[in-house]
């Protein structure tokens, strides 16, 4: 018998602002001039958090930082497109989503630097816990999903990751689940072109990792990672489709961690300085820049004007929250179980006692 060819397949690209902050008008999402200056201050804001951050690491006064700088676009975009009832399961490097969904950044410098009570993410507003260990809150997204399709709840559930977790056996079964039980999920890859220091082309023998969504017989597109407007508009499309019953869909945002992977990273050991200044060229805030000045609604000095009330707004919640953060030595028994087994309670008030007989 002849071979015969089973099928042909593509995957689509989106981009709707061009490096310059030029918009394609046929693709340009109906959004407010109220919306489009929000977008634009949680990007900036983001920025400035990140800053701090990174200063209070170098001071001693937070342990770590997984910067976002670069990110922005595909954090902020997602963030504008979820719905309130929609769950989002994030990664350490998502603080800009998070913030933009209402966590105050007095309660996430909180996270950073060792208090509990910064990862209650959840309170008031549908956002898992931040995950740590790679790949994990992939399966976590499509588990919630499939619980909302049983209950025949109309939410999606939205899950952020990088191009390193695709390298994880979790993402696979993830994907493949999700296909299989065609659960409200929305994979979003912010492909940031490095897993810690390796880069993508050693993660993967495919083009893109959008593609593998093919394998898995689920929705998925490529989408500029450093325009917001795109990210945007592929994730609310992917949502509006999960909630309809339509099931998952995977967007690679493509885009570039522009500094260390955490603050204990040195980059300039594995990142080439002309990548670097190529992908600064694509800056996502500058570009976004770009379109609200084409478009009349910010000036350069409003931009300045806002730069510097974003500034003010996260020093003043980050020293809030340092200044009301207590850490009890308790608490690492405290955050594991629902409900504390005797022999763990049993360890707690053991240290209790420990403590209380070493400080007199």
């Amino acid at each position: 018998m002849p071979i015969t060819t089973i099928g042909t397949f593509s995957v689509q690209r989106l981009q709707i602002l061009d490096e310059k902050g030029n918009v394609d008008k046929a693709l340009e999402p109906k959004l407010s001039n109220d919306i489009l200056k929000k977008i634009y201050y949680q990007m900036i804001s983001s920025r400035a958090f990140d800053d701090k951050c990174i200063n209070l690491q170098r001071q001693g006064k937070i342990g770590t930082y997984a910067p976002v700088r670069g990110h922005e676009a595909v954090q902020i975009g997602t963030a504008f497109a979820l719905e309130s009832k929609d769950w989002l399961f994030t990664t350490y490097r998502d603080s800009a989503v998070l913030m933009a969904r209402g966590l105050p950044a007095s309660q996430l410098i909180q996270y950073w630097a060792g208090n509990e009570a910064g990862n209650d993410t959840s309170s008031e507003r549908n956002n898992f816990p931040i995950a740590i260990a790679v790949g994990t809150q992939l399966s976590h997204a499509v588990g919630a999903g499939y619980a909302f399709k049983l209950r025949g709840e109309r939410c999606a559930t939205a899950v952020l990751f990088g191009d390193g977790a695709t390298s994880e056996g979790d993402s696979h079964d993830a994907f493949n689940f999700a296909g299989v039980l065609k659960t409200p999920t929305v994979f979003i890859c912010e492909n940031n072109q490095f897993a810690i220091s390796v880069p993508r082309k050693c993660q993967t023998a495919a083009n893109t990792i959008v593609q593998k969504s093919i394998a898995y017989g689920i929705k998925g597109i490529q989408v500029d990672g450093n325009d917001a407007l795109a990210v945007y508009k592929a994730v609310k499309d992917a949502l509006e489709n999960a909630r309809a019953g339509n099931g998952p869909t995977l967007i690679e945002c493509e885009t570039f961690r522009m500094g260390q992977h955490t603050t204990s990273d040195d980059p300039t050991r594995y990142m080439p300085k002309e990548l670097l200044e190529e992908w600064k060229k694509r800056d996502p805030i500058i570009r976004f820049e770009g379109y609200l000045k084409s478009k009349g609604i910010l000036n350069d000095n409003e931009i300045k004007n806002l730069k510097e009330m974003a500034e003010r707004e996260i020093k003043n919640a980050v020293e809030k929250g340092l200044t009301e953060m207590q850490i009890l030595p308790s608490d690492i028994f405290k955050y594991t179980f629902a409900e504390m087994p005797k022999c763990i309670e049993k360890q707690m008030r053991e240290m209790e006692e420990t403590i209380k007989l070493k400080n007199g």
